[in-house]
């Protein structure tokens, strides 16, 4: 069975930067409170110019935040790009992850917590981040640096630990920022996977 596919439709210059100051909007304040017609007058635009994003708000808040979060993905690999140790990758990572999910305000983070939709979106950002962090631990263990460990199992244990802060529960139960726990994180992962030898 052949499956027809039409070109995508590139978002044009206006609808770009209509996207990044919603970003912004929602980053400081959530979403779940606005109507379109607040969007509209907030953003200085016509509605129709926002069903030319998307059909509805609830698809709107999602794309939104899929924007969020590929963006995201797109500055940490810019930022680990180059670096050839895996102990380092591994750190500027996650060290990366705190930092950007610092522009994003409570608010926001809760109506993510609280729309299925966006969450799906938000989920599938955490098990990508996962995987590149098993494909750290993988080359760490193939360069010596980190010992023989069950990269799959400690990815995903680290993926649960990247939720639980993403969603503010390791925050409220420890009592600490979310830059604090992804340092602890961060040290917690390389302390208990580097290999005994010290490499110079």
């Amino acid at each position: 069975m052949t499956e027809s596919r039409t070109p995508r439709r590139q978002p044009t210059a206006r609808q770009r930067a209509l996207l990044s100051e919603l970003e912004a909007l929602f980053l400081s304040e959530g979403f779940s409170q606005f109507t379109l017609d607040d969007l509209a007058a907030r953003l200085h635009c016509s509605k129709s110019t926002l069903y030319a994003l998307a059909p509805s708000k609830e698809q709107l808040a999602v794309k939104v935040v899929a924007h969020f979060f590929k963006g995201a993905a797109e500055l940490l690999e810019e930022r680990i790009g180059g670096i050839d140790d895996a102990r380092k990758i591994l750190g500027e990572y996650l060290a990366g992850i705190s930092e950007y999910l610092n522009r994003a305000s409570a608010a926001f983070m809760t109506d993510i917590a609280e729309f299925a939709p966006a969450r799906d979106a938000y989920q599938l950002n955490s098990r990508a981040a996962a995987q590149r962090i098993r494909s750290f631990i993988d080359r760490g263990v193939t360069d010596g640096v980190f010992r023989e460990v069950h990269a799959r199992l400690i990815a995903e244990m680290a993926g649960l630990i990247i939720e639980g802060i993403q969603t503010g529960v390791v925050g409220q139960r420890a009592g600490v920022t979310d830059a604090e726990a992804f340092t602890a994180l961060s040290e917690l992962l390389q302390s208990g996977i580097a290999t005994r030898q010290r490499h110079l």
